[in-house]
């Protein structure tokens, strides 16, 4: 058994604040570029220089999951746009929290469900690499469809990497 397992219920999740920053940072370019290999750098995401500024500020959130020792094992995005649309952004779980023993990354969504809905948001849309298939069954089954590029109701800045589409209507 892992560690993360053993420690499951001990993830939590909590707002982002500003001492984070670096923690978020090196826990999302080490699973894309170490654990996946999509070879985005810091450069294209210019939005984890500033969460405050791309996620607060116009009204979504950003929230941390942490370990048991206060470590940062996952991360999620919630950037608010005109219309009640959010985009989900950020999502990455180390491999240790990964799964349903952690539930690390349910956390996180329902944190920002719960978020987008009280903030009024009606649909959700995300890109991801198209590699990423893991996640694709992740926001499958949590009630995403796949939509082409096309039917994004959104302008919005992301990383191209063969990206897919992903809609959520909240009702």
């Amino acid at each position: 058994m892992s560690e993360a397992a053993a420690h499951a219920g001990s993830v939590t999740v909590e707002v982002f604040n500003a001492t984070q920053q670096q923690q978020v940072i090196d826990t999302i370019l080490y699973v894309q570029n170490v654990e996946f290999n999509v070879g985005i750098s810091l450069e294209d995401q210019p939005d984890l220089l500033d969460i405050e500024t791309h996620y607060v500020a116009p009204g979504g959130q950003f929230w941390v999951a942490l370990a048991q020792d206060g470590r940062v094992v996952g991360t999620i995005g919630l950037q608010a746009k005109p219309n009640g649309i959010g985009i989900l952004k950020k999502l990455f779980v180390l491999a240790d929290y990964r799964g349903k023993q952690t539930q690390c990354a349910a956390k996180l969504f329902s944190a920002l469900i719960a978020f987008a809905r009280a903030s009024g948001m009606v649909t959700i849309v995300l890109d991801t690499p198209s590699l990423a298939t893991r996640s694709h069954a992740f926001y499958k089954a949590n009630g995403f469809r796949e939509i082409p590029q096309s039917e994004v109701p959104v302008k919005y800045d992301y990383p191209d990497r063969n990206s897919l589409f992903f809609r959520l209507d909240l009702s």
